[in-house]
């Protein structure tokens, strides 16, 4: 073979060099490989970019589902947007006790105005281990067929076991009797500390009280019953401990004087 058929037929080019190179070459194997891989995130990157909008909306549906079960009016066969417009939102200032017009309702995200430091504030005792507490919250009324308020449902959030759990409290109209507690969002043990969201657990709420006569806050989720009595008891998870104690600080963080005592007071004395 002459010299220039040696050099027509050597590979020229990156490229060139690249095809020619034997298929189990070392450099070959891990320029498929980074270039497979790159490829994969690429286009899982823009899956999760086109799906943002409508994972935000399953969350908000999911959201709403939650506070339609906590306050005992979803059905599954109504439409959740129609069932959900029977609540009033309103943002409490939880400082003062009262509704704001500050921000927009609708547009007003919790989590993100607990992160913001211009909205939220570091907490020194934080027994619900949420680092930072908003001073303003999103709140769900619920009147009935004569116009008058059956239920206030109230968001609240505190560390368990592994996991922040997110959820609502219903109570009645006297801001005292509880109707119900549900967590919408959580990260606890299966058939332990997940066991918050069991119906017979979660039952064990209905008609229980968060304060006594005088006011004091005495309701508790504990092993054994207060000196208060069972109207202030929920019995502790079999097997969670540390679930049972966090949901047992963010229920007494939230319904105390650093979370809805103010508003409480307001609502039972008719001054909102």
């Amino acid at each position: 073979m002459s010299e220039n058929d040696d050099k027509k037929t050597e590979p020229k080019g990156m490229i060139g060099r690249f095809l020619a190179a034997p298929a189990d070459s070392v450099h070959k194997t891990l320029i498929v490989a980074v270039s497979l891989c790159l490829l994969a995130s690429m286009i899982v990157s823009a899956a999760a970019v086109a799906l943002r909008p409508l994972q935000e909306v399953n969350a908000l549906k999911d959201k709403q589902v939650n506070i339609l079960q906590v306050a005992g009016i979803y059905d599954p066969e109504i439409d959740v947007l129609e069932a959900f417009s029977a609540f009033d939102a309103r943002i409490l200032d939880l400082e003062t006790g009262q509704y704001t017009a500050e921000f927009d309702v609708a547009a007003f995200d919790d989590r993100a105005a607990a992160d913001d430091p211009a909205t939220s504030k570091a907490l020194d005792d934080d027994p619900a281990g949420i680092g930072r507490q908003g001073r303003y919250v999103t709140v769900y009324l619920l009147n009935d067929a004569a116009g008058n308020l059956d239920k206030v449902i109230l968001p609240l959030h505190g560390y368990g076991l592994w996991s922040t759990l997110y959820g609502f409290i219903a109570l009645e109209e006297n801001g005292n009797d509880i109707f119900g507690l549900q967590f919408y969002e959580h990260a606890e043990t299966p058939g332990l500390g997940a066991e918050v969201d069991n119906p017979r657990w979660k039952s064990l709420w209905n008609g229980k009280k968060l304060a006594d006569e005088n006011g004091d806050l005495q309701i508790s989720v504990s092993k054994s019953a207060p000196a208060a009595g069972a109207d202030y008891h929920i019995d502790a998870l079999a097997g969670a401990t540390l679930t049972t104690a966090g949901v047992n600080n963010l229920v007494r963080f939230w319904m105390g004087e650093t979370g809805y005592e103010a508003f409480l007071s307001n609502l039972k004395a008719g001054n909102i």
